[in-house]
């Protein structure tokens, strides 16, 4: 027995889940002491706050601090209504998909509200399909929902804090990264916090109608997943879209044609830009991280809930994925502290080591959590479900396969760094490839971002041999979930980038010094850097989770091997290769196709508003924002629609073994297309921002700004926009969102699907 009794763990979950939630809420109030209004008209009551010299450069703080509040609120606003309008069509899709669900699963057994054998504890029985129905399309409403909720409460932190985090640069660069990196925080902890506590309290819930039915009722969690992925399909695709009409367009115009600075006021795309950051960076990357903890989760529960631990109903050694992730929070908030509060930063250089340092912290203290929590929450030797035989697995196996999972993922997460710093070699080659134009940056971007794969392709495969070998497919599972333990620091990592961008784009916009930009900058440049860590981590536990959640399905949809030489299973490996190629040229072109709008209208307005160039006309933000938005709302329809709807097809018409196929064959590809993609699109953008800064001597003959090599840096860099933003990170949605859908599904494919083959 586990040292941990039913009742304690009934405790500890919800108890690591306020602390997450009232952690988050004391980081917001910090961040909130920060005045982005005077006390007084004349703003006295704050120049002794500011650092010495600042007041002298002639600039006026009380007009600075004004413009900032009047720049923070165009953005919020922007932000705000883009998602208002966007969940607004994702409720009639989860109203839809819901009723479809229902439809699908209550169809199985022909709506029948007769209790039937148990598919894997043979001998007893369980609830009817139809309730399996009913609850799967709860938990997927409710899935969707927390979402949604992520998503939105990290676009308002973040909005809340960029024109803080500028004001708090005037003091010196470790006010901004603090006041910046709080702000990240907020949204880590709410979102950890926030998923674990729902889905707590679904179980409990669904339990009261369940009872000893446990297979019955971790099958219909599974829906929890699937409601917190597709929402995050949307808003990854619809926020990348946005974000990068506005950004490319915003760039060609102003900087290449018009030589003007980033996130000048006169660009008339700057606005849009900004609120780009916070709809696609924030609100949808909190969204992509929520889905695939959920579904690590759902996963590792389906699995345990047809093994011994739900064979026995062992509530404790069942609930090892939560007490897991109620043990991240905890050494999140440990490790939030190192940031925070023990160490200082005095010097811009001194950023970068610092966001590292909280991935080795939270690494290294997790591990030891991992190992607390194996030893108090299961038995010392159980068995684990494996393609229908029982595997013997002891508890020590566990800490080793959720270990080896959080590990993986700290060294995708270093080597993205490498390939996308441009304090390394790799960036700094495509900087120097600059100096013969364009065409040979992308030559240098592509080749950099394919071989940067090989490094994450080797740790996932070292993670799922030793994992599988040791504990089947929950061994899997979890080591997904020991990937996103450290959820809420990751977040708070990813979060901080967009932030800092925003906060630079204020400065610029308020007409600050030169000084504070650069300090803005030092952030941006290491939030660029984190970023693409994050997605690094995102994409890895994808590949991890979508196989766990792909054995879940083999098992449930009754096949007994998958295997390739049939005709059925090749032909599923060969499209599901292709799709995420097809998805990808999909989202480019959507992107390709808005900012093309957007350079023409900033054209438009360049060319047709007398005084623009000359800062002494304001330029029609409205029309650059409402030409994003329409965009992406148009243009994320159809590639949510390829994704969502190629389960249902493959699975009804070809059935579940051709569906197999599909899964594997996009998984393994989709892997692939999704790191290169967002490395390079990273590596493109951190050389043109190496070029930018001029730090040493060989960016110092690159630039400065204007020159022909910084012109051929911002065209790589602009290329590299809508890979790292919007077709990478959303392919990692594909390949999990599939996998759930057809382990949701795989009721109705097992007993119904297949229905081309049966007419031929």
């Amino acid at each position: 027995m586990a040292l941990l009794s039913e009742g304690l763990t009934q405790v500890v979950i919800p108890v690591a889940a306020f602390v997450g939630l009232a952690f988050a809420l004391l980081q917001w109030f910090l961040v909130s002491r920060v005045k982005v209004s005077y006390g007084s008209s004349d703003g006295n009551d704050y120049k002794d706050k500011l650092i010495p010299g600042e007041e002298e450069e002639g600039i006026d703080n009380f007009s600075v601090t004004l413009k900032c509040a009047e720049i923070q609120n165009a953005i919020s606003e922007g932000a705000t209504s883009f998602l208002y309008t966007e969940y607004r069509y994702l409720s009639i899709f989860m109203g839809v998909f819901g009723v479809v669900i229902f439809l699908f699963l209550g169809s199985v057994k022909g709506f029948s509200t007769q209790s039937e054998p148990c598919t894997y504890n043979t001998g007893n029985m369980c609830k009817p399909a139809l309730a399996n129905a009913f609850f799967t399309t709860v938990a997927f409403l409710l899935g969707a929902l927390t979402s949604v909720i992520s998503g939105f409460l990290g676009m308002k932190i973040a909005t809340y804090a960029n024109a803080r985090t500028t004001l708090e640069a005037r003091k010196g660069v470790g006010k901004a990264f603090i006041t910046a990196f709080r702000s990240g925080a907020v949204m880590g902890f709410l979102l950890a916090a926030n998923g674990l506590l729902v889905l707590y309290i679904t179980i409990n819930l669904f339990k009261l109608y369940y009872g000893d039915d446990w297979e019955g009722l971790y099958e219909s969690i599974t829906g929890y997943g699937l409601g917190g992925s597709s929402m995050a399909l949307f808003g990854r695709v619809g926020g990348g879209i946005y974000t990068k009409a506005a950004d490319v367009g915003a760039d060609l115009v102003g900087k290449v044609e018009r030589n003007i600075p980033e996130d000048d006021p006169r660009n008339p795309a700057v606005i849009a830009d900004n609120v780009g950051d916070n709809v696609g960076d924030i609100a949808g990357m909190g969204s992509d991280l929520f889905g695939s903890y959920a579904e690590a989760t759902c996963a590792a529960l389906f699995v345990a809930s047809i093994s011994s631990f739900g064979i026995t109903h062992d509530y404790t050694a069942m609930s090892y994925p939560l007490i897991i992730s109620s043990m991240g929070i905890v050494v999140c908030l440990i490790t939030t502290l190192f940031a925070t509060d023990l160490f200082e930063i005095k010097i811009a250089s001194e950023v970068e080591p610092s966001l590292k340092r909280q991935l080795i912290i939270s690494t290294v203290l997790m591990t030891a959590g991992i190992a607390v929590v194996t030893f108090v929450a299961l038995p010392s030797e159980f068995t684990m479900f494996s393609f229908g035989t029982n595997k013997t697995v002891k508890n020590w196996y566990l800490f080793f396969c959720v270990s080896i999972g959080l590990w993986a993922g700290l060294v995708i997460g270093y080597t993205t760094e490498y390939y996308t710093s441009n304090a390394y070699s790799p960036v700094q080659d495509v900087a120097d490839s600059c100096r013969t134009g364009a065409a040979t940056n992308v030559i240098f971007g592509l080749a950099l971002g394919y071989k940067s794969v090989i490094i994450p392709v080797f740790a996932i495969a070292f993670a799922i041999y030793v994992s599988f070998s040791l504990a089947a497919m929950y061994g899997i599972a979890v080591a997904a979930l020991g990937m996103l333990s450290t959820i809420a620091t990751g977040l708070a990592i990813d979060a901080y980038g967009p932030i800092s961008d925003n906060a630079g784009g204020i400065a610029e916009m308020a007409g600050m010094s030169h000084e504070i930009r650069e300090r803005t900058d030092a952030l941006d440049a290491a939030g660029n850097t984190t970023a693409a860590i994050g997605k690094g981590f995102a994409i890895g536990s994808a590949a991890l989770v979508s196989l766990a959640l792909f054995g879940a399905y083999v098992s449930r949809a009754g096949i007994e091997t998958v295997d390739v030489l049939t005709p059925k299973v090749f032909i599923g490996l060969l499209v599901g290769a292709m799709l995420p190629y097809w998805f990808s040229a999909m989202t480019m072109k959507s992107v390709g196709s808005a900012a093309l709008k957007m350079v023409e209208e900033v054209r438009r307005q360049f060319n047709t508003i007398p005084g623009l160039m000359e800062g002494t006309a304001k330029p029609d933000y409205a029309t650059c924002v409402k030409i994003s938005t329409d965009a992406s709302l148009r243009e994320m329809i159809p590639p949510g629609a390829l994704v969502m709807l190629t389960p249902l097809i493959a699975g009804t018409f070809f059935g579940v073994e051709t569906l197999a196929g599909i899964l594997a064959g996009s998984l393994v590809s989709g892997v692939q297309v999704a790191i290169s993609a967002s490395n390079t699109g990273g590596a493109w953008d951190n050389a043109k921002k190496y070029i930018e800064a001029g730090n040493s001597e060989h960016a110092k003959s690159l630039g400065p700004k204007g020159s022909d090599p910084h012109k051929a840096a911002v065209i790589g860099d602009t290329i590299g926009d809508p890979l790292k933003d919007t077709s990478g990170p959303s392919l990692n949605i594909l390949i999990k969102l599939m996998a759930v859908e057809s382990l949701v599904f795989a009721p109705f494919f097992a007993a119904h699907g297949g229905l081309l083959f049966k007419w031929l």
